[in-house]
């Protein structure tokens, strides 16, 4: 197994997904809620990286599965931030609505790179 990370675009739209949250999200004085949508952000393409320099398909697969719940967690933080900020009366992040469309996105390419991982099931003799 050899997956260079830096030449997959699902890796390359995670970085630039993390990168948007991490300005978006730069002038934010709610710092718990601040740091645990960069985490989650940041641990997309991480978990991708992470994953690809592992030794097996096997494992490749579990991290990008992690990736994928990364994106729902934050695609969930993002959608409680422009909750908050709506009842706040407050502008929420810019492009909120466009990361929470890229998080379900990344999900849906995850979700197909992990089929494309995983290997044909045998087919059953006995029906």
């Amino acid at each position: 197994m050899n997956h260079n990370f830096e030449n997959l675009e699902i890796w390359k739209r995670g970085c630039r997904l993390a990168v948007n949250v991490c300005v978006a999200s730069h002038k934010s004085r709610d710092l718990a809620l601040k740091d645990q949508i960069r985490r989650s952000a940041i641990s997309i393409p991480s978990n991708i990286a992470e994953g690809a320099e592992r030794s097996s398909e096997a494992d490749f697969s579990g991290f990008l599965s992690y990736s994928k719940g990364s994106c729902g967690e934050l695609r969930t933080q993002l959608m409680i931030h422009r909750e908050v900020c709506r009842v706040l009366e407050i502008e929420p992040f810019a492009n909120t609505d466009g990361m929470i469309e890229e998080t379900r996105e990344i999900s849906r390419m995850l979700s197909g790179f992990i089929g494309h991982l995983k290997p044909p099931s045998s087919l059953s003799l006995d029906s």
